[in-house]
């Protein structure tokens, strides 16, 4: 398996944060929510990628990000 990018720390208070109570999250929810929201992350920064080629800069800006998002149709 590849090298985590994201810490699991910051998806487990995320977890929490979804909970309307008191509520304990395994390490094993963490990795495997950790391993999801790097699959689609990792999709939309190529299409934003795309898109800030397309024009014509080598910044990515938000409006790229949001641009994929729309185009993935995750926004």
């Amino acid at each position: 398996m590849a090298k985590k990018i994201l810490p699991l720390a910051p998806v487990e208070r995320l977890i929490r944060a979804a909970s309307e109570g008191d509520i304990r999250v395994s390490e094993s929810a963490c990795s495997a929510l950790t391993d999801e929201l790097e699959k689609i992350g990792m999709k939309i920064a190529k299409e934003a990628i795309i898109e800030t080629k397309h024009a014509g800069r080598k910044t990515v800006k938000a409006e790229d990000i949001n641009r994929a998002l729309d185009i993935l149709k995750l926004g």
